[in-house]
């Protein structure tokens, strides 16, 4: 699964008033357990900043671990997990999935519920945590 394809399938768009919405997409978690938020649409750091079926860069944040192949993105350069990576082309971001082994779907569709909500990050920390215990 492409960053494409994972907005496609959980990212929800609500229209706040004619010709303003608000998009939410949950936690990216990779096979690894790697995580990162990855959002796209209006008033975000993404290329279309609007709603659109395909994008050329995506906002990422607050990533589980630092990850290099941003590094040159981030808004602070010395808090690496706490901040914000605006405009983060598209093959950057399949290519940090690619290295993590992948998106985990199952772990997403456990935390991501209708309506724009998840479960908080430590939930889903606690989640992917006690996953790779129990493969231990």
């Amino acid at each position: 699964m492409n960053v494409n394809q994972f907005l496609k399938k959980y990212r929800k768009v609500k229209q706040i008033v004619p010709g303003m919405t608000s998009s939410y997409t949950p936690h990216l978690v990779c096979n690894d357990g790697f995580t990162m938020s990855i959002q796209a649409g209006q008033s975000l750091y993404s290329t279309p900043r609007d709603d659109a079926k395909r994008y050329k860069a995506v906002e990422i944040g607050y990533p589980s671990e630092e990850e290099l192949m941003i590094k040159s993105f981030a808004e602070d350069q010395d808090n690496l997990c706490s901040t914000v990576y605006g405009f983060v082309p598209i093959k950057i971001v399949d290519q940090i999935i690619e290295k993590h082994g992948g998106v985990d779907e199952e772990s997403i569709d456990v935390n991501y519920l209708t309506e724009g909500k998840t479960k908080i990050v430590s939930e889903i920390g606690k989640l992917r945590d006690e996953k790779f215990r129990n493969k231990i």
